[in-house]
């Protein structure tokens, strides 16, 4: 039989622990989300059962999962965002939320695709996939949520992982604006040539021009009378260029200012890029790097896009804090013991705790040291021993003082 260490065990054990608060820590799993309208961020599931291919899509909560539909047959969505939860309404035909009954027929905001029937990817597939002998990873997009095959986004994602979002081929399609930011955020695959052939994409909104010299940018703001302004241009761009040194922690609110300087994204666009049918990959808070101007924030709301200048949308953001959230909502169950007992019974508990604690890594250090397997019967002698030593110990009388 295949054995693994003890070591192994809680090393895996923590992982799991640590990947299931980042990703529910942020929902509630005993109130339903419905009340709170569309949810900015929270994990959501598909019932099978209720809703199964041929029906209306719907996504339900995490705590509607565990009430409602704890037998079904469900498909984890992981997360998505400004959603609110379906959980019996029309789309449900023979079942009511328990949790909130009265719910409106159709939230008329929430977006869906084929993950609610548990389908993901272009090659509309399961995960994971009984006839897929072929090992992928599914990385999502941050656009439209859907998930996709590494071999199926037209560029293989970078090596190293070291990569913090990515935008699918059909939505950099849809955003075809991210192509002038790809050559200075994104990946080495989206930079463009030290020389660029002049080239005109007029029908697709781009245009891929030489970069003019500098005496050429001097004259032309001689020739206008606005070098000082253009000297403040330069400087903007140059701050646009610079890595950020946020660590991601916070969520800076995006705020239109009426004196907006000159647009980054036509200082890009004045540049030789590239436009290719590929799917790219950002790094940490690229996304603050997008510019914020007037004319910019309207795009971006005719896109319907405007969630690409909120830090706080992102994924690692909902998972840091629900991380966080959880992490202060742990308590310890020796605490609440503790605080039921006196003083006496509570000075017995903690130096039992204490001799166990300490004996028992003591055991145990020995098999991690010398890289064997614990078995049932060495748990055994273990706490036979135990008990033995705390007999001949409470056989002498203990005082304490209250």
């Amino acid at each position: 039989e295949p054995v693994v260490s003890l070591e192994e065990v809680l090393a895996e054990n923590e992982e799991l622990e640590k990947e299931a608060r980042a990703v529910l820590g942020g929902s509630d799993h005993e109130r339903c989300s419905y009340s709170q309208g569309a949810v900015k961020r929270q994990a959501l599931y598909a019932c099978s059962t209720c809703t199964p291919p041929g029906e209306e899509p719907a996504g339900i909560c995490l705590a509607c999962s565990y009430e409602c539909h704890g037998t079904h047959r469900l498909f984890e969505l992981y997360t998505k965002r400004n959603f609110r939860c379906d959980c019996g309404n029309s789309k449900f035909k023979n079942l009511q939320c328990k949790l909130l009954p009265e719910k409106g027929k159709v939230n008329s905001g929430n977006k869906y695709n084929d993950n609610f029937y548990g389908l993901y990817c272009t090659c509309k597939r399961p995960y994971p996939d009984p006839e897929d002998e072929i090992p992928d990873e599914m990385i999502q997009c941050i656009v439209c949520e859907d998930w996709f095959h590494g071999r199926h986004l037209g560029a293989i994602p970078p090596e190293s992982g070291d990569f913090h979002e990515m935008v699918c081929q059909a939505c950099m399609k849809h955003c075809h604006f991210l192509w002038a930011y790809a050559a200075q955020l994104a990946g080495n695959e989206n930079q463009v040539p030290a020389l660029t052939k002049v080239n005109s994409l007029e029908d697709e909104g781009i245009a891929l021009n030489v970069e003019e010299s500098e005496e050429q940018k001097k004259e032309i703001k001689k020739e206008s009378g606005v070098e000082h302004q253009e000297i403040k241009e330069e400087k903007q761009v140059e701050q646009f260029n610079e890595p950020s040194t946020s660590s991601g922690a916070a969520c800076p609110e995006v705020v239109a200012k009426s004196e907006v300087p000159a647009c980054k994204l036509k200082e890009l666009q004045s540049k030789p890029f590239v436009k290719k049918d590929t799917a790219t990959f950002w790094p940490l808070n690229w996304r603050s790097k997008l510019c914020t101007c007037e004319d910019c924030l309207k795009m971006y709301s005719e896109l319907e896009v405007q969630f690409l200048t909120d830090e706080c949308d992102t994924v690692l953001a909902y998972e840091n804090k629900g991380t966080s959230d959880q992490e202060t909502e742990r308590r310890d169950p020796l605490m609440d013991t503790l605080n039921s007992m006196n003083r006496v019974q509570q000075v017995e508990l903690i130096c039992e705790y204490n001799d166990l604690k300490t004996e028992l890594t003591d055991y145990l250090r020995r098999f991690a040291d010398e890289g064997t397997v614990v078995k049932r019967e060495d748990i055994q002698h273990f706490f036979e021993e135990f008990q033995s030593r705390k007999r001949r110990r409470t056989n002498r009388m203990q005082y304490y003082c209250s």
